[in-house]
């Protein structure tokens, strides 16, 4: 199992953190692994929906099968996903209002046959990625 996680301050209210965070059709203009959703992000944001996105990461693209199993608007968003060779991918955003600021924190989870050879990498690079989108959103939010 590899766990990653970063956190961030943005300053913007959550409202105005979540709607971006939530719009899928712009999810490539922050998310730093995000390459595509084959057939368009979730259709509706509810626990239970499901989506396909296709990833990049440490330079491998990825195809991970996405199900949203937490939801609180603009207070959480957990989902699960399983990828290639078997990983379980699960990321969660969770965003503490502070007046008119947000603390977001991204926490992912890769657990896997696969993840245990490559654990460290994944875990550096992941972590990476998540600093990187964090700075991006509250760039396009602030």
């Amino acid at each position: 199992m590899a766990e990653v996680s970063a956190e961030a301050r943005i300053e913007a209210p959550a409202e105005k953190v979540w709607d971006r965070l939530t719009d899928f059709s712009s999810y490539g203009e922050w998310n730093s692994t995000h390459t595509s959703f084959p057939k368009g992000g979730p259709q509706k944001l509810e626990v239970g929906g499901t989506f396909e996105e296709n990833m990049r990461l440490m330079g491998f693209p990825a195809e991970v099968n996405w199900t949203i199993e937490e939801l609180e608007t603009a207070r959480t968003l957990a989902i699960r996903g399983k990828g290639p060779m078997a990983v379980v991918v699960s990321t969660r955003y969770t965003l503490i209002p502070e007046g008119d600021a947000t603390t977001v924190r991204i926490d992912g989870e890769f657990t896997g046959a696969a993840v245990s050879l490559m654990a460290g990498k994944l875990k550096d690079s992941a972590t990476a990625a998540l600093h990187e989108s964090l700075r991006k959103l509250g760039g396009l939010v602030t």
